[in-house]
Formats: C-alpha cells, structure tokens, sequence
C-alpha cells in the first residue's frame, strides 16, 4: 500500500546537555493511504511529538518525513504552510473554531484561506455526514461540544487532504458525542478513502482504527492490526507491566 504519510529513523530532542530529552528515539513507521491509524503510548511517550513531526507542524532533529512523496526536510516555510493547508488536515482536542464565524464559513476557512473555491456538491456532501445541515448559520457558541467537534472534522476534510492528522479529537468530549466524531473519522476513510492518524489514550476510540501503534519513551513498540478494545486494553497493560519490571532493574 502507498503510504499517505511516513517517517524513517526519526528523531525528536528537546533542551541541550543533562537537560536534553528525547521524545522520539529512532522511529520508522509508515501511514497508509485509505487506512485508519490510531496511535497510543503513556504520557510521555512521545506520541504527539510523532503527529506533530510527520504532519510538518514540528521539525525533526534527525531522519526523515514524508507526505505522499513529498520529503518535509526540504521545503522552506511557506512551502510548509502551503502543503499543510492544501495536503494535510487537522483536528485536536480543542475545537479550535472561530468564534465569530458560522459553522459553514469554519468549515470552508482553510479554504478561503487559500483563495480555492469550495466544491459545492463536496461541501453539501460533507454537511450531510456530519449532520448539521440545519446549523450551517449558527456560531460556534451555539453548538454542543460534540456539534463543534463534528464541524472541525468537517473543516479537516473540506480540502481533501492526502491525510487527516487528528490528536485526542474525543478527550473534550462524552462517550456519546465521542462516538459520533469517531464514526466520522472512521466514515472518512471508509466512505471517501481519506486516510486519518490519530493519537488517543482511549482503547475504546482506538477500536475505531484497522492498526494501533504503540510508541514508549519514543520507540515503536507494538502494533495490532484489527484491534478490539479489550485487544488494547490488554496490550497497554503488558506495555506497562514490561515497563515496570524494567524501572525495577
């Protein structure tokens, strides 16, 4: 499968000299297009810094990031800003959505922001799925959590980007309104072959995905395809009873 984004020996330090930590210590890994990707770890393990970096949003200090055939390490700024508006989508935990904007001009932002016209019949498509066709005036302060969360998938997958790059998109959220955005992002792959990457910490969310990668103190440990949420449960706890036992040594 051709990856929609990947990463090759990648290396993230932060600080200098005794205070200088390595979030990511050497990771390969590649993000298939059409697929849905969950990523999971303790706090700490480097998980977002790993989404931050394959997406371009943060630089590496060693190896090498793609998106499609598109090496990160070689563009300047703007060709970064570009890639990212026109390639790349993103959603996070906080919604992220502008206040004083209604829900149909959030979900068209990145695009006016590139001077592109929306695709009207993909717009109304997306409104469908998302299901706030009746709340396109309405601004953000007028929506449920679960509501503005659906629209900032929306936004994420207004330009069809190669990849959606989603960090902890349920934590603000209840286990139904969660579900929902889930079966969003799971229907982006399904239904419109977007490929999604996700970090979460919820093995319920991460039964969303076809593979869950395990990262700990920044190293890819782990990965199960076809996950159940009792499967990644039972993985994190091994992770964390094999981390334990090596603290003890």
């Amino acid at each position: 499968m051709t990856a929609a984004a990947r990463v090759e020996g990648a290396v993230k330090e932060y600080g200098a000299g005794e205070t200088r930590v390595r979030a990511l210590d050497g990771v390969s890994v590649e993000f298939a297009e059409a697929r849905f990707t969950a990523v999971m770890g303790p706090s700490g393990s480097g998980k977002s810094t790993l989404m931050h970096c394959a997406a371009g949003l943060d630089t590496l200090s060693g190896g090498r990031a793609w998106i499609g055939g598109t090496e990160l390490s070689g563009l300047g700024d703007r060709e970064l800003t570009l890639l990212r508006r026109e390639r790349i989508g993103f959603v996070f935990q906080a919604f992220n959505l502008v206040p004083t904007l209604t829900v149909r001009e959030n979900i068209t932002l990145p695009l006016d922001l590139g001077g592109t016209a929306p695709d009207r019949e993909w717009l109304d498509t997306l409104v469908d799925v998302v299901g706030l066709g009746d709340r396109l005036h309405h601004r953000p302060a007028q929506l449920s959590g679960g509501q503005q969360q659906r629209v900032a998938v929306a936004r994420a997958l207004a330009g069809r980007p190669a990849v959606v790059f989603a960090d902890e998109p349920t934590g603000n959220l209840d286990s139904r309104s969660g579900g929902e955005v889930l079966g969003l992002l799971r229907s982006a792959v399904d239904t419109m072959r977007g490929s999604v990457v996700m970090v979460t910490h919820d093995p319920a969310a991460a039964a969303y995905a076809d593979t869950v990668l395990f990262l700990a103190d920044g190293r890819l440990v782990d990965t199960v395809e076809r996950p159940t949420a009792e499967g990644v449960l039972d993985r994190m706890k091994a992770l964390d009873t094999r981390r334990d036992r090596a603290a003890a040594r």
